[in-house]
């Protein structure tokens, strides 16, 4: 196996292992859990003058 053979390999695996976890982070089930964050702002917070 030459040098050009296993860095494209890993480069691939790389790129298949960051696709990977693209898809688990910005997967429909964690859509309510996306939602759920993007409202913690705009709650209004006790104890608040």
């Amino acid at each position: 196996m030459s040098l050009g053979v296993a860095l494209g390999s890993i480069t691939a695996l790389l790129m298949v292992i960051f696709i990977g976890i693209v898809v688990w982070a910005y997967g429909f089930k964690r859509a309510t859990d996306f939602d759920d964050m993007a409202r913690l702002p705009l709650e209004d917070k006790e104890g608040r003058s």
